[in-house]
């Protein structure tokens, strides 16, 4: 892999006129940008449907792709929708935040609406007849929308436990609906194929995310509740976390089930390397979140409130990926990493990632986040979806820490042989620390849309652990990212050219 780099925009943040970004017109006026602007990757957050909470790490199901992506003006041109069946419908009025409660409740009646015109052929049928990942997706929605959306495990004692009978039944009974929802699919990676395509003809390639773990109201906890740590009635005895630390008196409480990992080895990992060849087919790279879990995993007792109590298991290791070190793979070790699993990214060969903001406070030369110890073994990031944004780490430093990060700035800069001025504005602070993205080491430099914009507090996309809705919400004004487009645009192919990334 040459020097390169990259943007990180999710589908959900592309501007658009209907309330969440899709793979419309906004899309490949993006992709656009991206070739206009010499950059060679666009990385997005896990394609998976959304469910309570609005996270794409929390889906209903690890293949179910959120069908709140489809374009509506490609149906209208399809013939499926006419534009007064969405033009006027409420889905929100902020043109920088999307509402998934107007989502939630306004979108499916349309999609509904534009299936109901649909006339199956014959490669929907074939779609039918071969897609059992998608075959689970439906069959869990519809059971999902027949007990209004309720979790799988407060559902009556007739469906909690899952049998072949009851999946022939509930097909058989909703057909239409059953159908419906394969069709989302259907049509959701017909649409993705094609911005795919135009994207990769541009000379751009697709990032993806693969969450480490699971929903515990997903298809698979129910489904297969062998591949996880469940008792005789398919509760949870431990769930992932983080430890305490200095951030975090309590630790991180996620809640997701925790793998089996006895299990799913005595299947040679089948699931495992089915997941990671379903995402290859999806994208170029793939990022995998949480890689630290592979090497050793955080177990937390079930039903306590807080992680105190969780301890590290020994997890699969380089036992799931010695036969896949020669995949695009970009592994997220973000925070602290001990031996065990420095020897095991090592013997995988995957690039890890640094956050420069993270190595702007310290005074430690050597400290390895600073921007000048990078090396080709990573992706360096301004900022990413589960920071602050650049602009917001700067805007929030107090008098000391500010001065210590111009000491810091100031260092890093002349290092690289960067021009610096300690009374910039925040903005263009920012810039700055753009700069020193592409002039390190790092074999790609990316940068969060946030970022490229100088959005500030308003534009963090999550904060983990925690329920709002401000989390995954963000999404870019069009009237402002067009105004600032074409400054952008020559801003990074100059920094492209000057730290020859290809």
């Amino acid at each position: 892999m040459k020097r390169t780099s990259g943007i990180l925009m999710h589908i959900s943040s592309l501007p658009n006129k209907y309330g969440i970004g899709t793979f419309g017109k906004e899309a490949y006026d993006f992709v656009d940008f991206l070739n206009n602007s010499h950059i060679s990757i666009w990385q997005i957050l896990p394609l998976n449907l959304t469910s309570y909470g609005d996270s794409p790490y929390q889906s209903p199901s690890n293949y179910g792709f959120n069908y709140y992506f489809i374009d509506l003006d490609t149906l209208k041109e399809q013939g499926l929708l006419k534009l007064e069946d969405y033009n006027n419908v409420d889905f929100g009025n902020n043109e920088e935040k999307v509402n998934y409660e107007k989502i939630f409740n306004n979108r499916i009646v349309i999609l509904k609406k534009a299936f109901n015109n649909f006339k199956y052929n014959k490669e929907f049928l074939n779609f039918l007849d071969t897609n059992k990942n998608a075959r689970d997706f439906a069959f869990f929605m519809v059971l999902k929308e027949l007990n209004n959306y309720q979790p799988w495990y407060n559902w009556n004692d007739d469906l909690r436990n899952y049998s072949k009978e009851i999946e022939d039944e509930v097909i058989n009974n909703n057909k239409k609906l059953y159908d419906f929802y394969m069709w989302t699919q259907f049509e959701f990676l017909n649409q993705y194929y094609k911005l795919k395509k135009y994207a990769n003809d541009k000379g751009v390639k697709i990032m993806g995310d693969i969450p480490i773990y699971l929903a515990y109201d997903s298809v698979e906890c129910y489904k297969y509740p062998e591949m996880f740590q469940f008792d005789e009635h398919h509760n949870p005895t431990r769930v992932a976390g983080c430890p305490p630390d200095c951030f975090s008196a309590d630790g991180q409480l996620w809640g997701n089930p925790l793998y089996n990992w006895e299990y799913l080895k005595s299947t040679g990992y089948k699931w495992w390397n089915d997941r990671i060849n379903n995402a290859l087919k999806l994208y170029d790279l793939i990022r995998i979140d949480h890689f630290r879990g592979f090497s050793g995993y955080y177990s937390i007792p079930y039903g306590d409130k807080t992680a105190k109590n969780g301890k590290w298991i020994k997890g699969p290791g380089f036992d799931l990926f010695k036969d896949k070190t020669h995949l695009p793979i970009i592994a997220e070790d973000l925070g602290f990493m001990d031996d065990d699993f420095e020897r095991f990214l090592k013997d995988c060969g995957y690039p890890g990632m640094k956050i420069i903001t993270q190595g702007l406070l310290n005074q430690d030369i050597n400290d390895t986040w600073r921007p000048r110890n990078y090396n080709e073994h990573y992706f360096s990031y301004t900022s990413t979806h589960d920071s602050e944004t650049t602009r917001q780490f700067i805007d929030e430093l107090n008098p000391s820490k500010k001065e210590l990060f111009l000491d810091i700035m100031e260092s890093e800069c002349q290092y690289f042989n960067i021009d610096f001025n300690r009374n910039l504005s925040n903005y263009e602070l920012t810039l700055k620390v753009i700069e020193l993205d592409f002039a390190n080491n790092a074999i790609a430099s990316m940068v969060p849309v946030q970022d490229l914009l100088g959005t500030g507090k308003e534009g963090r996309m999550n904060l983990p652990s925690t329920l709002s809705t401000d989390n995954w919400s963000y999404k870019v004004n069009k009237e402002i990212f067009d105004r600032h487009k074409p400054e952008l645009e020559k801003m990074l192919v100059q920094l492209n050219d000057k730290y020859k990334r290809y």
